[in-house]
């Protein structure tokens, strides 16, 4: 199904060169539909917590919360199973549990029975099966694309990640407003169910070494110490835990910026979302036309800087015209600052530990980014979103400049593109 003229000939620019490898042309195609279902998801999670509290963006806060928060106790866990497991059937079975949970809102929905609690409770399930999938597919993607295309596959898998984010709300928008937020979620199950399709097809195999004599809590341990003693590494995973706290965590904020600032509501809160997807896709697409690490670690500084400039930019729109560009900004930096970061994690980690050191890089960013999402939640209420969006983002911007300066290994990672590879246990 995928050997068409259309995915032949981008397989051939160096945009695309990783589209060239079949496995990873089929884990691409069902990681980007399930990625749609997972921000159809969000989306209709975010409006439906918004409308049964009363419009409260504490409780939409507390919805990601419950949401992101797992990845902080779960994720090393996905990790472990990552490297003791199939790769492609943890993706599977991830895809599977979140296809039936979205399924069963749909149904509370129709039957006019759900009630907030339900949403955390559900919200809480995705995130545990987010834990899983993460690590897996993160650590998947080197083992189906050679060394030298790792950082084109890593961006394009971005694509899965950032840019699935015009698809997925673009065609939930229109059914928040017509059917309503049930079709959001029947149309998530459907995008799990492509993404299950296309992932079975990829042949494969691919797992990591996991020491049955150790037991599991020296498994767990043995990718932390990986991680940590790695100082360059280590330092990576800090400016995650910090990006993604201070510039990433938008997400409870945006349906009262929608509804206070732009006076607006679902469908443009769906629209800010698909402009953040929008300049994500554009930002990967432009780190995957890299050919060489030259140019990577003054991009890794340049989208840093972005990432924090652009939320004081949607800050400070008064249109929709302006929060939509500045939004598209938000995709489009972050985006390509999260790629260029995984793209160093990766390549400087062994295969046999990759699920776990990728699971480590999944916790920080994720975890920072429920406390972030939940504290930012209830500020939005107390002051407003654009004052919490300026001030979060502006320390951000301080914290990387001070890092910078202070680290001589951060520099050394501006200069070279790359990180030496890690053999320490």
């Amino acid at each position: 199904m995928l050997q068409t003229p259309q995915l032949a000939f981008l397989s051939r620019l160096p945009t695309f060169a990783s589209l060239h490898h079949r496995d990873y042309r089929y884990l691409w195609t069902g990681s980007t539909f399930a990625g749609m279902g997972v921000w159809a998801m969000i989306v209709a999670r975010g409006w439906l917590a918004f409308n049964l509290s009363d419009s409260s963006s504490l409780m939409v806060g507390v919805v990601t919360f419950a949401a992101m928060s797992p990845l902080i106790v779960a994720a090393p866990l996905g990790g472990l199973l990552a490297d003791r497991f199939d790769r492609r059937k943890m993706l599977v079975v991830g895809y599977a549990v979140n296809l039936l949970q979205a399924l069963m809102l749909a149904i509370l929905i129709a039957f006019d029975a759900v009630q907030v609690w339900q949403v955390i409770a559900f919200a809480f399930i995705s995130g545990c099966v987010r834990a899983i999938i993460m690590p897996s597919m993160q650590a998947l993607v080197p083992n189906l694309v050679p060394r030298r295309d790792l950082l084109n596959g890593v961006a394009l898998s971005g694509i899965a990640m950032h840019g699935s984010r015009i698809g997925g709300p673009g065609l939930a928008a229109p059914l928040l407003a017509t059917v309503g937020v049930g079709g959001a979620f029947l149309l998530g199950a459907f995008f799990y169910a492509l993404g299950i399709f296309f992932v079975l097809r990829v042949n494969t195999v691919s797992r990591g070494e996991v020491r049955s004599e150790q037991g599991m809590v020296r498994n767990l341990t043995e990718g932390l110490v990986y991680a940590y003693r790695h100082a360059t590494i280590g330092l990576i995973i800090l400016l995650v835990a910090l990006h993604c706290s201070l510039t990433m965590s938008f997400e409870s904020m945006l349906p009262v910026f929608s509804q206070r600032e732009l006076g607006a509501g679902g469908s443009v809160f769906s629209v800010l979302i698909m402009a953040t997807g929008g300049g994500a896709l554009i930002g990967v697409l432009i780190i995957a036309s890299l050919t060489g690490s030259r140019w990577t670690g003054w991009f890794l500084l340049a989208t840093g800087l972005a990432s924090g400039l652009t939320p004081i930019a949607l800050a400070a729109s008064s249109t929709l015209p302006l929060a939509f560009l500045a939004a598209a900004g938000m995709g489009a930096s972050q985006a390509t600052f999260m790629a260029i970061t995984n793209t160093l994690v990766q390549s400087g980690v062994e295969d046999r530990v990759r699920g776990r050191v990728s699971s480590i890089y999944t916790m920080h960013a994720g975890g920072t980014m429920a406390f972030a999402n939940l504290i930012n939640g209830y500020l939005a209420d107390q002051w407003s979103a654009p004052f919490i969006l300026t001030i979060t983002a502006s320390m951000f911007i301080g914290l990387l400049l001070l890092l910078s300066l202070w680290r001589s290994t951060l520099r050394q990672i501006y200069r070279s593109g790359r990180v030496a590879p890690a053999y320490a246990t």
